[in-house]
């Protein structure tokens, strides 16, 4: 049992579930948009989260708090830069105005992790930010990237895809942001802190109903596609309602980021 939890543990602390969650929302663009499977897109995106990810959490511990080498870390160090080369090889198989959108999510990582400006702490920790840049960040990968590759035009159900992809993530990092509103510093400035728990949640009802909306504009979708939707967003709707500061942390490191890859499931199911 122990060595099941100490896997588990792990699958969640080396951002590979998140980095499924991503290569998910890729698959549903390439669903939703009709566009053939790119195996270097998908895992692009896949390897790219772990290192980014992985870059983003532990970067400060290792460089500022020198936290100790356990075994644990030790693993998640070796993962991220196997998966650093994959990341590499898979770009390399892009086509150049994909890897401009690939090299600008590079910076953006960078710029959220590392202090750059004098003075200043890094974008992470500047008032209120850190919501939005995570939003379009993962509309970028999991959108932009897609449809730049297959060369589609940018029409405007792809534009409306962007906003889409755009409220799903800003309403998972609301939840994210709810969660962590007992611990949060007060500069940071989140929705909850502003707005306080019900307003925010009123926010996330609002969007998520957007969300599904949103779907009726694509020329062509299924009564099933839609159900899908629905489903999906009503498990938004309830992770929403059911998200309080006294939820464990596989709540939300698990739970709720497994609802893009519930979403493909049932799209490669039923879709």
């Amino acid at each position: 049992m122990r060595i099941l939890k100490y896997i588990f543990d792990f699958y969640i602390q080396s951002s590979l579930h998140v980095a499924l969650a991503v290569y998910a929302l890729i698959r549903i663009t390439f669903f939703k948009l009709n566009i053939s499977y790119d195996e270097s897109v998908a895992y692009f995106g896949f390897f790219g989260t772990i290192v980014g990810y992985n870059f983003i959490k532990y970067d400060e511990l290792a460089r500022v708090k020198k936290i100790k080498l356990t075994k644990t870390f030790k693993a998640i160090i070796v993962l991220s830069v196997i998966s650093a080369f994959a990341t590499f090889y898979y770009f390399l198989e892009l086509n150049a105005k994909t890897k401009l959108i690939g090299f600008g999510a590079l910076l953006l990582t960078i710029l959220y992790t590392l202090p750059f400006f004098p003075h200043r702490t890094n974008m992470r920790n500047w008032s209120g930010l850190k919501i939005y840049l995570v939003a379009i960040a993962w509309v970028g990968v999991t959108v932009l990237l897609p449809v730049i590759n297959a060369e589609v035009d940018f029409s405007i159900i792809v534009f409306l895809k962007c906003i889409q992809r755009f409220f799903l993530v800003f309403v998972l990092m609301l939840i994210f942001e709810i969660i962590d509103l007992q611990y949060d510093d007060l500069k940071l400035h989140t929705i909850p802190q502003k707005l306080g728990l019900k307003q925010t949640k009123r926010l996330s009802y609002l969007l998520t109903l957007v969300f599904l909306g949103l779907d009726f504009f694509k020329p062509n979708i299924t009564f099933q596609q839609l159900v899908i939707t629905f489903l999906v967003a009503l498990i938004l709707l309830l992770y929403t309602y059911y998200s309080n500061s006294k939820r464990n942390k596989y709540f939300t490191s698990f739970w709720v980021e497994s609802l893009p890859i519930v979403w493909l499931l049932l799209l490669l199911i039923f879709g």
